[in-house]
């Protein structure tokens, strides 16, 4: 299984993984809205061959199975005070 994947425009680090090229019939539109126009990044085999950085291959393969999509979100933000309070311990 393959799928292809978008960078979103609009928000840093956010891509959306699907099924088909240009296929965006199973994704909301809400969730479209929010994500801009999507640009192509790449395309990635679902068997294992290569991986991902911030996305497990397994829980994509299935979102893309179950909903369509998959939509990944930059890693949350290191919380600069409680980076501070565990250095000054």
């Amino acid at each position: 299984m393959f799928c292809v994947i978008y960078r979103s425009p609009q928000r840093d680090q956010t891509y959306l993984y699907v099924e088909k090229k240009d296929d965006f019939s199973r994704v909301p539109a809400e969730l479209l809205r929010g994500f801009g126009k999507p640009q192509l990044a790449m395309l990635l085999p679902l068997d294992g061959s290569k991986k991902l950085v911030n996305a497990d291959l397994e829980k994509v393969a299935q979102a893309i199975k179950e909903q369509g999509y998959y939509l990944q979100l930059p890693p949350p933000l290191e919380s600069l005070l409680k980076m501070h309070l565990e250095n000054s311990k």
